[in-house]
């Protein structure tokens, strides 16, 4: 582990869990952490990004300047479906794609509480559809509550038979609004970065009266049978390490070709700090290097 790491923890346990207690409500935590991301958060200079329409909504673009992909990933951000924006994780998002050679597009998904469940999920498939249409090699992903937005629209395609991506991954994913896990109450203070306190408020915004325990809100209850690969990470003192856990496991049991990765001591989301963080470089290289892996094990033979 780097020496940047506790360090890290502590600013954060200091500041961003304090900020998380006490904010006011959704709109404190968006200015918040937007502005946070423009000072700390910076893409590769090998990305550009632009804004375009996609699915009737505004979506955010990062590709290579150099060269063309024929590999996108859609990226749902995290944010406990009530804050957070294409521009809070553009520049993770661009590092990971400039890692695996891709471009990537962020969408605009609608929030809660003035648009709660399953209005995200809805928005979420309309822009697969049509990234589906338009790309070659499709990879869908998520950290945190976007981890189980991408978690939960995996689930509908399955259930509905649909077209599926190539692969999935999640960063921390959020996967059970019942907060059941263990590590929900068993880290609630070791977790650096969430107050658990909270969690009941945000889930009551994103589901709007509607059942914790829905796949499509809960992908922890999804029957993820005949999924593409999936590819999850969490760190082990997160209170949501058990929403990974259980997850990675139940998708092994159905026959998932599913990697999880548990990582030490790391605060949720620890990718989003690349700039600084030698662990948040690493792991971006590990899910590039198993991005590259899925499309070339799908690429059809000649």
């Amino acid at each position: 582990m780097s020496l940047l790491r506790p360090i890290l923890n502590q600013y954060l346990r200091l500041t961003e869990k304090r900020n998380l207690r006490t904010a006011s409500g959704p709109d404190a935590l968006r200015r918040s952490f937007e502005a946070k991301a423009r000072l700390f958060f910076h893409a590769p200079l090998s990305m550009r990004s632009e804004w375009a329409r996609l699915a009737g909504a505004d979506v955010l673009w990062t590709r290579p300047r150099a060269r063309q992909s024929d590999l996108t990933i859609l990226y749902f951000h995290g944010g406990g479906y009530v804050f957070g924006s294409p521009r809070t994780h553009e520049a993770m998002v661009a590092a990971l794609a400039s890692r695996a050679g891709a471009q990537a597009v962020l969408p605009s998904y609608p929030l809660a509480p003035e648009h709660p469940f399953p209005a995200a999920l809805e928005h979420a498939r309309a822009v697969y559809e049509a990234c589906r249409a338009e790309s070659g090699s499709l990879i869908i992903g998520g950290d945190s509550a976007g981890g189980g937005l991408t978690l939960a629209l995996l689930g509908s395609l399955i259930a509905e038979g649909a077209p599926l991506p190539e692969a999935v991954f999640g960063l921390s994913p959020l996967t059970d609004l019942t907060f059941s896990g263990d590590s929900f109450h068993d880290n609630a203070r070791a977790d650096v970065a969430l107050p658990a306190e909270r969690a009941d408020e945000m889930a009551r915004m994103y589901l709007g009266g509607s059942d914790p325990t829905d796949p499509r809100a809960s992908p922890l209850f999804v029957d993820f049978t005949g999924a593409p690969p999936v590819w999850i990470t969490a760190g082990d003192t997160e209170i949501l390490r058990d929403d990974s856990r259980r997850v990675a496991r139940k998708m092994g049991e159905q026959g998932v070709d599913v990697t999880y990765v548990e990582e030490r001591d790391l605060p949720h989301v620890w990718p989003i700090f690349h700039n600084t963080l030698p662990e948040a470089r690493a792991t971006l290289n590990a899910l590039a290097a198993w991005i590259k892996a899925q499309t070339v094990a799908s690429a059809p033979t000649r």
